[in-house]
């Protein structure tokens, strides 16, 4: 019997996916989530083979807590609506076993848990060539310029906090501008968002 534990922030969507998987005669779902932190609890307590999880949700997203999991023997698929760039390489990078869409087919996923169980990764077939083609092009320290001008933060105060000149914070920028192709701030950390590059 292949043990799940299911995390989803919208209730009705959790008891859906959960009735499903049930109907599966090799499968059992012994653990509901309605956020990341939960997941994790559940999964370190009940020690399910497979956590699947929305990324969306309070407290911890999805992939917050698949990075916490990622040396754990639990097997994690992503479910989601979001066919993002970014989201999807940062799942790759903590090492899920699956990412699926929401919108595919309900036998898509029962399967998908078989063969993961396998030993086998499955990723929605539409992620995988943009998951590869677009990779956050910024360095560390312009992630970390873009992240305080995401909250809003003055030129000064970045310097400040970057123990940086304010000359150097406004080249990071225009630097991080040009990586982006983008013309202002506010486009910066719209893309930046969209693509899921945000810790």
């Amino acid at each position: 019997m292949i043990k799940i534990v299911l995390a989803e922030d919208q209730g009705m969507l959790l008891g859906a996916l959960s009735a499903l998987l049930d109907l599966e005669k090799d499968m059992q779902v012994i653990g509901k989530a309605t956020n990341g932190k939960e997941a994790i609890d559940l999964v370190n307590k009940l020690k399910p083979d497979i956590c699947i999880m929305d990324i969306e949700m309070p407290i911890k997203t999805g992939l917050d807590a698949a990075e916490e999991l990622t040396n754990h023997d639990c097997k994690i698929i992503i479910l989601t609506t979001f066919a993002r760039k970014g989201y999807f390489e940062r799942a790759r990078a903590a090492g899920v076993s699956g990412y699926l869409l929401k919108d595919g087919p309900s036998d898509d996923l029962a399967n998908a848990i078989r063969t993961i169980m396998d030993g086998h990764r499955v990723y929605a077939p539409e992620l995988i060539d943009q998951g590869y083609s677009m990779t956050n092009p910024l360095t560390n320290r312009e992630i970390q310029v873009i992240e305080l001008v995401s909250q809003g933060k003055s030129t000064k105060e970045i310097a400040d906090t970057l123990s940086i000149t304010s000359g150097t914070v406004r080249n990071y920028i225009s630097i991080i501008l040009e990586k982006l192709n983008v013309s202002n701030r506010i486009e910066a950390i719209s893309k930046f968002k969209e693509n899921g590059w945000f810790k």
